[in-house]
């Protein structure tokens, strides 16, 4: 008889009991194995039975588990982190997580001193961002440079910030401007710290949903001295459709939340970690 749950081993034509190298109580094994998706994206279930010392059919049963909760996707073999069909408009996206977007900014402020010229992105986290240095007792004489109408707007009021906008092909979907014009324009600045935002981070890499966007982030991180990612918890083990950099290109990433997996990965690639 085998009890796959516990972890356990008997065999009754011996009657003897063999315990498996480490023992993990099942709800705790489940989080480790929705960790080790969110942070790489997709496992596999033999690699995640011999880190969890587990048998096979355990993982296979967890991973069942974990796909019928939703958490995840059950594959052959394996499981992969859940990915998102589409990419809502961002009118659609400012409403949603904004309490974890405000720490995210609250923090990533920390990183701007006087006097930087610094560049945001499109995307909520950053739309928060440029709403926490506007407001008083941010720094001051700050050069804003942006692809966001979003960012733009929020900066445009403050007397502490001088912002610059740039032009290019206007992508709806991320209310920002995209394409050769963008990117030409971008590498005339000199950037104390560009901003980045993203919409997955998986297998120590960093996704968006459009090539022109990737293009632009590109751009940014090639001008700045320092690149720092605003990464909420949520985009975590998602991939999206285009990969614009790895791990190993980023200084830092700013989150509100972390896991063993995430700080692992930063400490292997020389990344600080700052969680909001």
């Amino acid at each position: 008889m085998n009890d796959e749950g516990d972890g356990v081993t008997i065999d009754d034509s011996e009657t003897s009991v063999t315990a498996e190298p480490r023992h993990v109580f099942g709800e705790e094994r489940r989080r480790e194995i929705q960790a080790l998706v969110q942070a790489q994206g997709r496992v596999r279930v033999r690699e995640v039975a011999i880190q969890l010392g587990v048998t096979e059919a355990t993982v296979r049963k967890d991973i069942s588990d974990l796909d019928r909760l939703h958490l995840l996707k059950r594959t052959h073999g394996g499981a992969i982190a859940l990915r998102p069909l589409y990419e809502p408009p961002v009118s659609d996206r400012s409403d949603v997580n904004t309490a974890i977007k405000e720490l995210i900014a609250v923090a990533a402020m920390a990183l701007v001193a006087d006097g930087d010229a610094i560049f945001l992105d499109s995307g909520t986290t950053n739309a928060a961002l440029a709403a926490t240095l506007a407001g008083r007792g941010s720094p001051v004489n700050v050069n804003v440079l942006t692809n966001s109408v979003d960012v733009a707007n929020r900066v445009a009021s403050s007397g502490n910030l001088r912002h610059t906008v740039l032009g290019g092909q206007f992508r709806q979907p991320g209310g920002c401007f995209t394409g050769p014009l963008t990117v030409s324009s971008l590498e005339q600045f000199t950037l104390n710290t560009a901003f980045i935002g993203v919409s997955g981070f998986a297998d120590n890499g960093f996704t968006v949903s459009d090539i022109g966007e990737a293009q632009v982030k590109r751009a940014a991180m090639n001008q700045a001295r320092r690149v720092v990612v605003l990464l909420d918890h949520t985009k975590m083990g998602t991939t999206d459709f285009v990969r614009f950099c790895d791990l190993d290109r980023i200084d830092v990433i700013v989150t509100d939340e972390s896991n063993s997996i995430l700080e692992r990965a930063c400490l292997d690639n020389g990344v600080e970690l700052v969680v909001a």
